[in-house]
């Protein structure tokens, strides 16, 4: 999946050591969408070589791909949003080619006069025929 926004928080990193001895580095991110609605968006990047590849700065605009996973903990689900690339500018736009954001307006064209189609008169309903129209109701409309 993909979100575009701006960046508005670059949060502390987090480290630690998982259960298997390993080292492990969070950096997470607050994104705020270009939506006629903004909605904040709580991501984070896992693991060094991810971050240095994915640098972020307050107030720029990004792309970022993630994927989103929840975990249940002592009967308590929580969700994560992992990036998984971030680029830099709304990549979506640019992907589109050299096609305007905005599609140019055609000039007016005159209206042609409508061509009615012949209508063929309809059989008159026998109101007390039940086989005739619904045969599910013995109503006459």
């Amino acid at each position: 999946m993909e979100v575009v926004g701006k960046i508005i928080q670059v949060l502390p990193v987090q480290e630690g050591v998982g259960r298997n001895g390993n080292p492990w580095k969070v950096q997470p991110y607050v994104l705020e969408t270009l939506d006629q609605y903004p909605r904040k968006v709580h991501f984070e990047v896992f693991g060094e070589d991810r971050i240095k590849q994915n640098p972020c700065d307050v107030d720029q605009l990004v792309t970022v791909s993630f994927d989103i996973e929840s975990r249940e903990f002592n009967g308590r689900w929580y969700t994560s949003i992992r990036a998984w690339r971030i680029q830099q500018g709304d990549v979506t736009q640019a992907e589109a080619g050299a096609a305007p954001a905005v599609a140019p307006v055609a000039a007016p064209q005159p209206a042609a006069a409508p061509v009615a189609a012949p209508v063929e008169p309809a059989a008159p309903m026998d109101p007390f025929d039940a086989t005739a129209g619904d045969s599910t109701s013995d109503l006459p409309f």
